[in-house]
């Protein structure tokens, strides 16, 4: 197995089961704390974070891209970042199912980004099903928020800090609590650049 195949086995949101699948994730995920290890143990210039990103992500991040260390991913080659994103310390990325962060997002402190979840039933609980996150433009999400798999935040939605989002939010709204549900409407959206 290669990237290429894993990420597109993963958009079928079948499950994680098989023996060829585990080994390739470990691997990954061995390469991924190498990578992460060598980014949080030690100060680095934003240039050094985005060369060292563009390591774990597999290609070169925008030179807008900023990113306070410390960083985690546990797979590291299924995050897409657009221009000008901000990703505050300590955020968390269980990428393996995909995480999109569109043009301008501001992800604060502990965010943690959960792409994959285990089957309900006992039996089951061994395996993993993965689902892309998907954040578009101007996304603001607050601090120790968590956004689960499959969920996709709209164009200037911002989530309260502490949120859990479980389900699809809209376009130009605010959304806290756990589970997360909407508070309010942003009136008046600001144009995407």
């Amino acid at each position: 197995m290669n990237i290429k195949d894993f990420k597109e086995y993963v958009k079928t949101r079948k499950a994680l089961d098989s023996e060829e699948i585990h080994r390739f994730m470990d691997e990954m995920s061995n390469e991924a704390r190498r990578i992460t290890f060598q980014l949080n143990t030690a100060y680095h210039s934003p240039d050094e974070v985005r060369e060292l990103l563009s390591e774990l992500f597999g290609y070169s991040v925008p030179q807008s891209l900023r990113v306070f260390p410390p960083f985690y991913a546990d797979f590291g080659k299924n995050i897409s970042v657009g221009e000008h994103v901000f990703i505050n310390a300590c955020c968390h990325f269980q990428d393996h199912g995909g995480v999109t962060l569109g043009d301008r997002c501001q992800i604060g402190h502990n965010v943690v980004f959960a792409t994959l979840n285990h089957g309900l039933q006992p039996e089951e609980r061994g395996h993993t099903w993965p689902a892309p996150i998907v954040l578009g433009r101007n996304v603001w999400v607050g601090s120790n928020a968590t956004l689960l798999q499959g969920i996709t935040i709209g164009d200037n939605a911002v989530v309260a800090a502490g949120a859990v989002v479980t389900k699809d939010v809209p376009a130009n709204t605010v959304v806290g609590g756990v589970p997360a549900k909407c508070i309010k409407k942003i009136d008046s959206p600001t144009e995407t650049r």
